[in-house]
This record gives structure tokens, C-alpha cells and sequence, in this order.
């Protein structure tokens, strides 16, 4: 089965050993995974995490992927989006893997809304450089969700599959697509 990974940062996965994917198909990840993980393709368009990773000089060894900006212009070792889609990294990496042509596509980390009834930041790397306070309020995740949506209904041939914890929230509009579904981690596991 030719299939993909997204790693979205949202703390549903936190608990999950991430190298169980390496042999099962491309990851495409987002933003800071960088720091303790080497996804096949790293997505970030945020400028201040471009600007972090160009520091660290990950781009030089390892694909790194952004939208054109004239912060960064001058980099080197960049893959440019060309258009840029104007979206946000997981719905970016969703998005660039769907163009991919995977049969399957399974999505990790895309959590939407925020901790504590969607009032604080729900991020792995929150208190992090570059990242919000735990404790700030949640971005709202209409974007993200809308994004999201508009790779889904485009690539009907793709089937997605969310992996989530039981007690995730499921924005009700994914539900309405026929190749869009959340699977419980124990699921994703046996399927793997």
C-alpha cells in the first residue's frame, strides 16, 4: 500500500514512538518536529520557525519546504512553494503529500481545537522558542479545519484516516467526507 504520514504537533500524539512510521511510508512533518525527529520532508511556513531551522542548518542535510518570503529569500537549501498556498504548516504538509498521489493518508497531531475545552494552547512544543505559553489562550482552529477540508474534498481518491485519542475532538464537517475517517491509535497500530 503506497501511504503517508503528517505529523501535526497537536498533544494527541505525544504518547505515540514516531520511528514505528519509518518503514511503513513517507513523513511529511510540520514545523519544530525537526528538533527530535528527521521526517522525509519537513513543512514550515511560520517565519520565525524558517528562521530556526536556517540557524540549526537542518535544511543543508535534509528537505525542508516554505513558502517564498522575502525574510528568507537570500537562504540557501530551501524548496520554495511555488504558488505559495498562504495556509498554515499541518494543512500545508496535508496539502503537499495529497499531491503526492499517496492511497492512503494518515494524519497525526491535527487536534484543531485547544486543551482545557479549547481555551489553552494545545502544542507539543508549547513553552517552547518560537511557540506559545502553555498557558496562552488556543488559536482559533477554524483555518486549519477549513484547510483541511478543501485538500479532502479535492482528492477523493486519497483515503484519509485521523488518528486520534478517545477523548479528541471531531470537528463534525471531516465526518462528511466518504474518504475521510478517525481511527483510535490502537487502530493505526494493528492497520500498521
Amino acid at each position: 500500500m503506497n501511504r503517508a504520514f503528517i505529523v501535526g504537533n497537536g498533544t494527541s500524539r505525544k504518547d505515540f514512538d514516531l520511528t514505528q512510521l519509518i518503514d511503513n511510508g513517507k513523513i511529511y512533518g510540520c514545523n519544530a518536529l525537526y528538533r527530535e525527529f528527521k521526517p522525509d520532508y519537513l513543512i514550515a511556513v511560520d517565519v520565525k520557525m524558517v528562521l530556526e531551522i536556517n540557524q540549526s542548518g537542518y535544511q543543508n542535510r535534509n528537505l525542508v519546504y516554505t513558502n517564498p518570503n522575502k525574510a528568507y529569500s537570500k537562504f540557501k537549501n530551501f524548496n520554495f512553494f511555488d504558488p505559495s498556498k498562504g495556509w498554515s504548516s499541518g494543512p500545508t504538509a496535508l496539502w503537499f503529500a495529497s499531491q503526492h498521489q499517496y492511497d492512503e493518508i494518515f494524519i497525526l497531531g491535527f487536534d484543531y481545537k485547544g486543551l482545557d475545552n479549547g481555551e489553552k494552547v494545545n502544542n507539543i512544543y508549547a513553552d517552547t522558542r518560537n511557540y506559545k505559553k502553555s498557558r496562552d489562550r488556543a488559536t482559533y482552529f477554524g483555518n486549519w479545519l477549513r484547510q483541511t477540508k478543501s485538500v479532502i474534498a479535492e482528492n477523493k481518491k486519497i483515503s484519509y484516516y485521523r488518528v486520534i485519542q478517545p477523548d479528541n475532538f471531531c470537528p463534525p464537517e471531516l465526518n462528511t467526507f466518504e474518504n475521510f475517517k478517525n481511527i483510535s491509535y490502537n487502530d493505526f497500530k494493528n492497520m500498521m
